[in-house]
């Protein structure tokens, strides 16, 4: 309810009633809605600095969402990196391994993109950080995982050549004996017989008669068959997976140069060409051209106690015989 003014009349010393003219109450209404104006602007400003308008309090609630996924994400793609580095051990240590496969290097597991910043264009969000990391190890994962399964596929291919292999791998001896005493030389260090100095020797020696066939310890094609100083007639066999075996001081051949051969197949006879001081045969194995100790691969011909025997006496056996 409006106030009622009166003003002091001094001629009639009473008060009168002020009676507002129009522009009066125009003048009064604009000052309370002024005064309205300003009280309700200040209202909603402290209102929406302190407590925020819904839309932002409904952004605030869908950023703090999107951090709490972040977080879960992040948590779950460690555990997947741990199960994929688990996977890469497994292949790298066992599968490959098993099938004489050189490991897959890290340079390759662990290769980066190259070329421009992948995550420019997130650098201008909020929690960028949070979000170019996550990105980053999605990346990453994604990379190991292509590698790892391109990987498998050569596992899988090794699997499907595993009965080849198996056949391929040197597996016999050279010559059959059932006496070790035949063995006239180790894999190792030893007195060469004839310039009588400390020598390397690269693979076994095998005394018997000349004459007494030599048999292909494993499947492959004959790649060398020639006089050669030294070794006197002599045969490579190239088995495949890395593998080689060599055949000398022989007497005579069995085979041909190109020639496929099959495990135990006579390919040559026991001789004494070359530099030797007596009928022997000298067998190497050879492991991406390296020469590896041939007594490991004997493992079709010989019981566990007789293996046992053949390394201690080849171990005992001094002096080469080439």
């Amino acid at each position: 309810m409006a106030k009622t003014k009166y003003q002091f009349n001094p001629e009639s010393i009473s008060y009168e009633k002020v009676e507002a003219n129009f522009k009066t109450k125009i003048i009064n209404v604009l000052k309370h809605m002024a005064s309205s104006s300003v009280l309700a602007i200040v209202m909603v400003v402290v209102l929406f600095y302190f407590f925020g308008s819904p839309k932002e309090r409904s952004l605030i609630r869908e950023n703090q969402q999107l951090i709490a996924q972040y977080t879960r994400l992040n948590s779950e793609l460690a555990k997947l990196q741990n199960v994929l580095t688990d996977l890469e051990q497994r292949d790298d240590n066992i599968y490959r391994v098993i099938f004489e496969a050189e490991p897959i290097h890290s340079n390759i597991r662990k290769a980066g993109y190259g070329g421009v910043n992948r995550y420019s264009n997130l650098e201008n969000l909020e929690n960028s950080e949070l979000v170019i990391s996550t990105n980053k190890k999605i990346d990453r994962i994604a990379k190991s995982m292509y590698v790892q399964t391109k990987s498998y596929d050569d596992v899988e291919v090794m699997v499907k050549n595993k009965f080849k292999m198996l056949a391929s791998i040197p597996a016999i001896m050279p010559i059959a004996i059932k006496d070790f005493g035949r063995i006239s030389s180790g894999y190792g260090w030893r007195i060469h017989p004839i310039y009588k100095t400390r020598k390397f020797h690269d693979g076994m020696d095998f005394n018997g008669t000349i004459g007494t066939p030599i048999y292909a310890t494993g499947d492959g094609v004959v790649t060398y068959k020639n006089t050669e100083r030294g070794y006197g007639k002599k045969i490579v066999i190239d088995h495949g997976f890395g593998y080689k075996t060599v055949y000398a001081h022989l007497n005579g051949y069995n085979v041909k140069a190109g020639q496929k051969v099959r495990r135990g197949e006579v390919i040559a006879f026991l001789g004494n060409t070359g530099s030797s001081t007596g009928p022997h045969i000298h067998y190497e194995v050879r492991k991406n051209n390296k020469t590896i100790d041939p007594i490991n691969y004997f493992f079709n011909d010989l019981t566990a106690d007789e293996y046992d025997s053949m390394v201690a006496y080849a171990a005992n056996t001094g002096q080469t015989m080439d």
